[in-house]
């Protein structure tokens, strides 16, 4: 399919586009020092008055008069160098209190994390490579929400697109050739819909062509911190050997896409309504089937799930990503793989939730 594209992005523009990532990144950590700074400055500043108080009364004579030189002024106190930009580091860890769990959890594969702190609460097998199937649409819902211009440009469907669909029996939302939708849509698309159209047409928006939008999100795995284990060869989650990763590797890329306000507000959409088109003259009713489904389960919980997306191949069973939160605002994220069937994975985060995270 690729190689029919006409890249609409030069590798300069690419470049332009990592490097905006990278100064919001520093803006962001900047603020977070600024904070911090304003927090600790007054008590560095009495303490260091203080100091040099009592140092001057200890080295001259009682009896000398002349005026005192001023204090060390407390804007010159606030002026702090820089520190090297780092990007955002998620790291989740194992401690003494977790839990492994055995085969009592049908799923083959767990990890359930406290995101305030990183540490693994559950898990099952959860350093084992696995494909992660259509879950892989969180990071293309990252990468394209870090890439994009507009909500409201627009993408044309093409053939390749829904060739590629047909050919690899994809799920879909149903775009038509010649269709066009918002990037918005698309965004919404890819994940309610688990649509492999609308991934397509959010990669070749935002990089020209599926290949080039691959290099954007195995970069983002790099930034991220997970290139050694997680490698995507595709956008959609089809199966092949080198497309792969962990559910630990999975709770980080959906830790970070919590953090872009965009993509929290996609996954946890439980509906959406499209515009009408030509082909769709009342558009189309988008849903999330977990969030839809897991609420009539998980209602008298003490964590209920907020966002959610799911996935499926036939090497790795039923799978799903999912993050939750309770009363006080407290969040969990829980990944699952390999499940007999899309219920047995819902059930299983429902059951994780009451478990391990009251």
């Amino acid at each position: 399919m690729d190689h029919s594209y006409e890249p609409i992005l030069s590798g300069e523009e690419r470049a332009r586009r990592r490097a905006q990532r990278a100064a919001a990144r520093k803006k962001k950590q900047q603020a977070r020092r600024r904070r911090l700074l304003l927090q600790t400055a007054p008590f560095a500043i009495l303490a260091i008055i203080l100091v040099v108080f009592l140092l001057r009364n200890a080295q001259r004579p009682k009896e000398e008069s002349e005026p005192e030189a001023p204090a060390v002024a407390p804007a010159a106190m606030l002026e702090v160098q820089e520190e090297p930009e780092e990007p955002v580091v998620y790291t989740i860890s194992a401690t003494a209190d977790t839990v492994q769990l055995d085969d009592t959890l049908p799923s083959a594969y767990a990890v359930v994390v406290d995101r305030a702190s990183g540490s693994i609460l559950a898990e099952k097998s959860s350093e084992t490579i696995i494909n992660p199937a259509s879950m892989t649409k969180i990071l293309t819902l990252l990468v394209a929400a870090e890439n994009l211009k507009s909500l409201e440009d627009t993408v044309t469907i093409t053939i390749d697109i829904t060739d590629y669909c047909y050919v690899n029996d994809c799920s879909v939302v149903g775009y038509e050739v010649g269709e066009t939708a918002t990037v918005r849509e698309l965004l919404y698309g890819t994940i309610l819909s688990s649509g492999a159209d609308a991934a397509l047409g959010l990669a070749t928006y935002a990089a020209g062509s599926q290949d080039a939008f691959v290099e954007l999100m195995n970069e983002k795995l790099e930034e991220l911190g997970l290139s050694e284990t997680a490698h995507f060869t595709n956008c959609v989650g089809l199966y092949a050997p080198d497309h792969h990763c962990t559910v630990r590797d999975m709770a980080i890329m959906l830790s970070a896409a919590m953090d872009n306000e965009l993509c929290r507000e996609v996954l946890s959409a439980h509906t959406y309504e499209t515009a009408p088109t030509e082909q769709h003259p009342e558009g189309q009713v988008l849903s999330n089937w977990f969030l839809r489904k897991i609420e009539d389960h998980d209602t008298e919980q003490a964590v209920r799930a907020v966002g959610a997306k799911t996935g499926f191949v036939v090497q790795s069973g039923s799978c799903a990503a999912s993050w939750g939160e309770d009363s006080q605002g407290r969040e969990f994220i829980c990944v699952t793989g390999n499940a007999y069937s899309a219920w047995r994975a819902i059930y299983d985060h429902v059951e994780l939730y009451k478990n391990y995270c009251g």
